[in-house]
């Protein structure tokens, strides 16, 4: 797999001949001003976290543009649906197996609501495998429990978590939630948007190279591999 970081909690997911984005917030994101293209992502599927704006503002515009199919909770999905647009709703300890891979949608701690106050169910994430390897996408979340079972189903090789604080949970328990999910590579992601969210980045590594694990911090465009 190859991941592109598109700033705040946006990804890029390139599998064996399928091209996936997460929670696509781009066109207003100023950091991701020039770097990310909408029309460059051409998605063949969606995975939203929850409903959010800062997770789903340029759902409508890729779905609509490229046919994707939107994947996440019944909610979401129908929301969509209403408008016209592909999806398929799961819930909370669902999996299947889709083109692109097996996909487990798993628990998340936040809230969910679309920027008119419609109620968008409760958050997830999501446990993907593609390829031989294993991707655990944490979504807006805290530390849980719930973390734990995720090696039930695979040691993900990669745990893509939000370390910005304030609004999800902050390094020292992203740190902790690697270790949940006995993960030692580990994505930050949902932090230095905005104000609230704003973290030392410098100590953040510090912090996970203390625990035995790397923080990776790619920049807005630029891609790794799982």
């Amino acid at each position: 797999m190859k991941i592109t970081f598109l700033g705040h909690a946006a990804l890029l997911i390139e599998t064996s001949g399928h091209r996936l984005v997460v929670d696509p917030f781009i066109t207003g994101n100023e950091l991701a001003a020039g770097k990310v293209s909408l029309d460059d992502l051409r998605p063949d599927t969606i995975l939203l976290t929850h409903a959010h704006q800062d997770h789903t503002l340029d759902v409508e515009a890729l779905a609509g543009n490229h046919g994707a199919q939107i994947i996440s909770n019944y909610e979401i999905v129908s929301h969509y649906q209403n408008k016209g647009l592909q999806g398929h709703p799961m819930n909370h300890g669902g999996e299947r197996e889709f083109s692109f891979g097996w996909l487990k949608y798993v628990n998340a701690v936040h809230t969910s609501s679309f920027a008119d106050g419609t109620y968008g169910g409760q958050p997830g994430g999501f446990l993907l495998k593609s390829g031989g390897k294993t991707l655990y996408i944490a979504g807006d979340t805290a530390l849980t429990m719930d973390m734990k079972l995720i090696p039930l189903y695979g040691r993900p090789d990669l745990a893509i978590l939000p370390i910005g604080d304030n609004f999800t949970m902050g390094v020292a328990d992203a740190v902790r939630a690697a270790e949940f999910v006995e993960c030692d590579r580990v994505m930050g992601v949902h932090y230095n948007t905005f104000g609230y969210i704003t973290i030392d980045t410098d100590q953040a590594r510090k912090a996970f190279s203390a625990a035995g694990k790397t923080l990776l911090l790619p920049g807005i465009g630029e891609a790794l591999e799982v």
